[in-house]
């Protein structure tokens, strides 16, 4: 800065800055409150959560699909042998809600395809939409007709039903 410049119109700070004055001698009632509930809620919490997840590190968990093993089917069973009918059924049920989730699928893709393409879906989905009629006609022949108290007897009383309709057409 030059020498001949204007000491009113720049003037020099203070050397030191004046140590602010208390107003009142006691304490902050908001610094008490926050200090209160970090020592009684929140380092409490805190620490438990931090003990709990250091024994989850040592016991991880991997949360997956739970997977079953699978079990014979109702055709493979001994008559009388009812946890083999009751195994065979509840595999039925996991078997239809996967074939169900799979043509939900397949129906979101074609939509999706759908969707993007316009007016123009028909030429360029043309792979998904034969893909979803041929997962649509298999859900079909397998679970169609069963009505809403279907099981494992019933479709697969539907499946002979259909083996000994094609041998007798193509006999």
């Amino acid at each position: 800065m030059p020498a001949d410049y204007d000491k009113g119109a720049y003037p020099e700070p203070p050397r030191q800055t004046p140590a602010v004055e208390k107003q009142t001698a006691l304490p902050n009632p908001a610094l008490i409150l926050s200090k209160v509930f970090y020592y009684t809620v929140d380092l409490p919490v805190t620490t438990f959560r931090d003990v709990i997840d250091s024994f989850r590190v040592n016991n991880k968990m991997v949360y997956y699909h739970q997977k079953f093993r699978r079990v014979p089917d109702l055709t493979d069973c001994q008559e009388g042998d009812y946890l083999c009918y009751y195994e065979a059924e509840m595999q039925w049920r996991r078997d239809y809600k996967v074939d169900q989730e799979i043509v939900k699928v397949i129906q979101e893709r074609l939509r999706a395809c759908q969707q993007r393409e316009g007016a123009s879906y028909e030429q360029n989905c043309d792979k998904d939409i034969q893909q979803f009629s041929e997962v649509a006609k298999n859900f079909q022949s397998r679970y169609g007709d069963l009505g809403a108290y279907a099981n494992g007897r019933k479709c697969l009383a539907k499946q002979k039903e259909r083996m000994m309709a094609a041998q007798a057409q193509s006999a």
